[in-house]
């Protein structure tokens, strides 16, 4: 361990701070083990460039190893990007979405530009549409927040069978 450090200290590196749990791993019995397997270094260099780096965990589903976003900020503006999710082509409305969508008139001659106005017409009518839905992107965030919160609480008592089985 001394000469890693050395090594580190050589290399002139920093720790990045593990934001979120103490530990990165759980061998998921009961009562759990925990420990920190994962420590994230970065230079001077870059820490001055990228001030704002972070790490933190993410929500432990189904390893039994934590998983870690490191997060690099800059000022720089970005537009909010549509993606089309598959489950809204399941969605009872979606099929008439797209004919009401595709039926919009378009101020184009050349078909080129038509199907392309067409297709940006397309995104934003499915885009308002979807904002309206129930999204599932928000049903699995509340989902991992429940296992975070579980997984945070193992740090300071043994979960109960219920919750262990939960």
């Amino acid at each position: 361990m001394f000469l890693f450090k050395e090594a580190l200290s050589a290399l002139g590196v920093v720790e990045l701070p593990l934001q979120g749990r103490k530990y990165t791993w759980s061998n998921k019995q009961h009562p759990p083990l925990l420990k920190r397997l994962d420590w994230f270094f970065t230079s001077d260099e870059w820490t001055s460039l990228f001030p704002e780096t972070s790490v933190s965990t993410l929500s432990m589903e189904t390893s039994d190893h934590m998983p870690c976003l490191v997060t690099v900020s800059s000022n720089i503006p970005k537009g909010g990007t549509f993606r089309f999710e598959n489950y809204l082509m399941e969605h009872e409305h979606f099929f008439s979405v797209v004919q009401h969508a595709w039926s919009l008139l378009v101020p184009h001659n050349d078909m080129t530009k038509k199907i392309s106005a067409k297709f940006k017409n397309l995104r934003r009518v499915i885009r308002a549409w979807h904002s309206h839905l129930s999204s599932l992107k928000a049903n699995i965030a509340n989902v991992k927040l429940i296992i975070t919160f579980l997984s945070l609480m193992e740090e300071f008592r043994d979960p109960t069978l219920e919750e262990w089985n939960f």
